[in-house]
């Protein structure tokens, strides 16, 4: 004789008894387990095989197939493709075909990919049975008793022809190219003071030159064209040393730029005479006298600036 105190749990107790073989056996059921082959038995080292995995499940299961990130070994990923989901009669089916490659050298070798099943929060890894692939070889192995050929010795020495070294020469060449830049970012100034002045002694020596030349050519033929050509080579001259723009100036702007020098006076008012009076014969010994003093001031200004 039995006594329930809670009436209503006492009328529920016998189907909770019904039910618990029924949830424990939908507890316990396991997933079903993936399909995994290849799709050719025999393959050659380092050519492309391709190894097929099939999933059926029901629909309202969450399964996540393997990625490029999964262990293939013995084998090398090379790639995937991937179909969609297809639902017939009630049944899922997930297909993907990896792209593989082998470069060992075993007999036989076999690959099983594992299927995450999601469910809630677990995942359970479902394997599929091992799929084995064998090894074509494409030479005859050979056997431990086979002889091997007889070795000769050889010791003499073959000259090797030497090598251009072009690291070494590109990195001494780079080092050169280092000093010279330190060297001329540490002597810059210096450089180019000296160049100014070879320059502008190169120029100087020039000028003398032409200018010697524009003379003669005056006392040869009393011409106001040479005198007008030495006139000019002389701005030229003393605006590239000066650094202005000397040569544009008139007679009396070059006068009070050189602060009414009485060289420069002299000689520019005789060399107007000439080039725009057209005066010739009586003033001759002037504009030689002009030409003199205009060397004599370049000689000075050049020796001020030099100095």
């Amino acid at each position: 004789m039995s006594f329930c105190f809670l009436p209503r749990l006492c009328r529920l107790l016998p189907l909770l008894l019904l039910l618990l073989p029924g949830l424990a056996l939908a507890q316990t059921t396991p997933p079903p387990i993936p399909q995994g082959r290849f799709l050719k038995q025999t393959v050659l080292v380092g050519e492309p095989l391709d190894y097929e995995l099939r999933y059926e499940h029901a629909p309202d299961l969450e399964v996540v197939f393997p990625d490029s990130l999964a262990r293939f070994a013995p084998f090398e990923y090379a790639g995937k493709t991937f179909y969609p989901t297809r639902t017939r009669r009630g049944i899922s089916l997930d297909r993907a075909v990896y792209h593989l490659r082998t470069f060992r050298l075993d007999s036989v070798q076999a690959l099983a990919l594992p299927v995450a099943v999601l469910q809630g929060p677990d995942t359970l890894s479902v394997l599929p049975l091992p799929s084995r692939v064998r090894l074509r070889r494409t030479a005859a192995p050979q056997s431990a008793a086979a002889s091997l050929p007889a070795l000769r010795q050889n010791l003499v020495l073959v000259p090797v022809e030497p090598i251009f070294n072009y690291p070494y020469w590109l990195a001494g060449g780079l080092a050169g190219l280092l000093l010279l830049a330190g060297g001329a970012a540490l002597f810059r100034r210096r450089l180019v003071q000296r160049y100014a002045a070879y320059k502008r002694r190169k120029n100087h020596g020039y000028f003398l030159a032409q200018f010697a030349r524009h003379v003669e050519r005056f006392e040869l033929s009393r011409s106001a064209t040479n005198v007008e050509r030495a006139v000019v080579l002389w701005k030229n001259y003393l605006a590239g040393l000066e650094n202005s723009g000397l040569n544009s100036f008139t007679t009396r702007e070059i006068v009070a730029y050189f602060e009414n020098d009485s060289d420069v006076r002299k000689a520019l008012n005789a060399t107007d005479k000439v080039i725009y009076g057209n005066v010739q014969t009586e003033e001759a010994a002037e504009v030689d006298r002009a030409f003199q003093r205009l060397r004599g001031f370049a000689e000075r200004r050049y020796a001020s600036v030099v100095g």
